[in-house]
């Protein structure tokens, strides 16, 4: 049987860029009433509903689609992704085709061929808007039931409730297709209609036509003949409109379809930053200059490497220690030597432990401390605190209620493939709540491991790291502190050292190597020992560049205080974003330690300027968004350059804070929410 498919459109009367343009008319008829005749034309769509707000202001609205013989449903004003789901439910829809009411260019052909792909497709999602070739204001987008719940119960940001699909767009648990029959690509052009010179465009295609019925192909047969009508919706891109971002662009595209994801690691990805913009790819780096597949430089100001490279990218002492090994080779049948050289190093830069394991990265270190504790503990189960990696044993915190890792990581994370049998193994507490951790212990007097990043956001209060040092030796648990970011940014060795507060095992990492990868998990040799109980290994652990970057890493850093230097950075970067906020009255919450600082403006509007001030410091030379992590090649004049910049961007988000539109300063969509522990 086919799957039926019923369209629900969209429509409000009070749009902010262009209001009451669904009212508009043209040749005597409402533009939301010409794209619902044109829709009518479909085959294949079962039912046709427009939602729309329980405002007042949109009665009108109403009241001209009742007059027209339309199904309207009435919801929620903002939460768009919930009157969608609202409104397939009380019409017991099952697949839903979505059509937003500033399209009324949409072709009713079009409609039915996506709508025949999606019915013999297995997917939970089909669009023509992923990966684009038809012009904005053809979008078209097919998602079941089944999903529309799944994201209706999962999102936690306005965006994702605003704008429907993000959380399709960004999620990996959904089967998803997109459509591209398209023969040339016309995603440069714009027929929807968001602006007046939309409104003219628009007026004047349909006017060309004898009827309302004319096809995509139609338009571009126009468009092709009439060029100069259309050179305004037309998305010029020169050179100060980021140009010569295509070659990463294109390889990105390409990317999604060979690599799972994309690439690798979510904070890496181009939407996390700019949509349809960001450089994606780098052919150089060195000190904190960037450069691209296009040979553009940019200085990052941003997350340098996820914050591997206090250093600077490419430190000619650390690359030539490495290069030398391994000239002498990275790999053999014996173990490098190195290894040893550094657990005595670490040792000795934390007299209370006794011994080390090495690993890789983060996430795997995490998970050895924690085979560990187990281990030793005889309890399987933990209480935690912060960003801890992507493991099991960690995503297990979302099998019992789905939102429990939203403070800790980013909204919404799915737990397919993660053993059911894991749930309630796993228990959150919020940073500086010693009572909420002290009744989790209290009710599950099994819980053997306390594991938690030393500093967050914000920094400990009335002693609470004193206070869960103490209620663990009181009950025999193991405490983990994760330094595996804040390790090395504020003191030599983890940040724990500040406050004299030791663990019982301790994870280093991120910095250690200045971008070569190695980690270090060190502990107490009662717990330690615990290894042996168990088994922990790998073959990649035991290679020689890692240790090698690290023994030099530690040598430079010893030497420059470097620590002391970004730290002093930190609190600049810090004091002048906070200058900047109070010259123009925008509130922001400054949060992260010095080295490792965000902003976020306190607005509904704030993944919007952050957007923005990424779209507008990419075409001044800088990889920038609304979080730094500080390196020593951070220089003050190249900050004075970043400031002098971003105080531009700070002026235009004031003058839309009282009531300019910050969409008409965009270019692109807003970019994807990052972890919660960057903002």
């Amino acid at each position: 049987m086919k799957k039926k498919v019923t369209a629900i459109v969209q429509a409000r009367v009070g749009s902010s860029r262009l209001r009451g343009k669904v009212l508009k008319k043209i040749n005597g008829k409402e533009t939301i009433v010409l794209l619902l005749d044109r829709l009518s034309k479909s085959k294949k769509l079962e039912n046709i509903i427009v939602a729309i707000p329980q405002k007042e202001e949109d009665d009108l609205l109403f009241k001209v689609l009742k007059k027209n013989n339309y199904n309207v449903f009435r919801g929620d004003e903002l939460d768009v992704l919930k009157r969608y789901y609202d409104c397939a439910k009380k019409n017991n829809i099952q697949n839903i085709l979505r059509i937003t009411g500033d399209c009324p260019l949409v072709d009713p052909t079009l409609v039915d061929n996506l709508i025949n792909v999606y019915q013999k497709k297995n997917v939970d999602y089909l669009s023509n808007i992923e990966e684009r070739s038809y012009p904005d204001g053809m979008d078209i987008e097919i998602f079941s039931m089944k999903a529309l719940s799944q994201a209706n119960s999962s999102v936690v940001l306005f965006s994702d409730k605003e704008h429907v699909t993000n959380y399709f767009l960004r999620s990996d648990i959904f089967k998803k297709y997109n459509y591209l029959k398209n023969g040339k690509n016309f995603s440069n052009l714009r027929v929807t209609l968001d602006t007046k010179n939309d409104f003219k465009l628009i007026k004047i295609i349909f006017k060309n036509f004898k009827n309302i019925f004319f096809k995509f192909d139609d338009i571009i047969k126009f468009y092709t003949k009439n060029k100069n009508l259309f050179h305004q919706n037309v998305k010029f891109h020169d050179k100060e409109k980021l140009s010569k971002m295509i070659t990463g662009q294109k390889i990105w595209n390409r990317a999604k379809k060979s690599i799972s994801g994309g690439n690798m690691l979510f904070s890496k990805r181009p939407d996390v930053f700019l949509p349809d913009y960001w450089p994606s790819y780098f052919k150089e780096a060195k000190g904190c200059l960037v450069t691209d597949l296009d040979n553009k430089k940019y200085y990052d100001v941003s997350i340098m490497g996820i914050g591997t490279n206090i250093l600077g990218y490419a430190n000619n002492q650390v690359d030539k220690a490495v290069i030398s090994r391994i000239k002498k080779s990275n790999m053999s049948t014996l173990n490098c030597v190195e290894e040893v050289y550094l657990a005595e190093k670490l040792i000795k830069l934390h007299p209370w432990a006794d011994q080390v394991r090495f690993a890789r990265t983060g996430g795997e270190a995490n998970s050895i401390s924690i085979r560990i504790a187990r281990a030793y503990s005889k309890k399987s189960k933990i209480a935690f605190c912060g960003y801890h990696g992507w493991h099991d044993w960690y995503l297990a915190t979302n099998l019992k209620t789905k939102n429990n890792l939203n403070g800790h990581l980013l909204p919404g994370l799915q737990t397919a493939g993660v053993p059911k049998n894991l749930s309630g193994t796993i228990f959150p507490f919020k940073y500086n709540d010693f009572e909420e951790l002290k009744e989790l212990l209290n009710k599950n007097s099994d819980i053997g491991i306390i594991k938690m990043e030393v500093v967050r956001n914000e920094m400990p209060k009335n002693n609470f790291l004193k206070k869960v040092r103490k209620i663990a030796n009181e009950r025999n648990i193991v405490l983990i502190f994760d330094e595996c970011t804040s390790g090395f940014r504020q003191c030599f060795g983890g940040i724990h050292k500040i406050f004299g507060i030791e663990p019982d095992i301790l994870m280093l990492g991120k910095a250690l190597g200045n971008g070569y990868a190695i980690t270090a998990v060190l502990g107490r040799e009662k717990i330690m020992n615990s290894i042996k109980k168990t088994f922990i290994s790998s073959t990649f652990w035991t290679e020689s560049s890692g240790p090698t970057a690290a023994l030099k890493t530690l040598e430079i850093m010893e030497k420059t205080k470097s620590w002391k230097q970004i730290t002093k950075t930190g609190q600049f970067v810090k004091s002048e974003w906070k200058k900047l906020a109070l010259k123009y009255n925008l509130k922001i919450k400054i949060n992260g330690i010095p080295a490792l600082s965000s902003f976020v403006f306190q607005s509904n509007n704030h993944q919007a300027y952050k957007t923005f001030i990424t779209q507008e410091m990419l075409k001044k030379g800088f990889l920038a968004t609304t979080t730094i992590y500080i390196s020593v090649s951070h220089t003050r004049k190249i900050l004075d350059k970043y400031f002098f910049h971003l105080e531009k961007m700070f002026k235009i988000i004031s003058k839309c804070e009282k009531g300019d539109d910050i969409y008409k300063y965009i270019e692109t969509k807003n970019s994807t929410t990052d972890f919660a522990r960057l903002n």
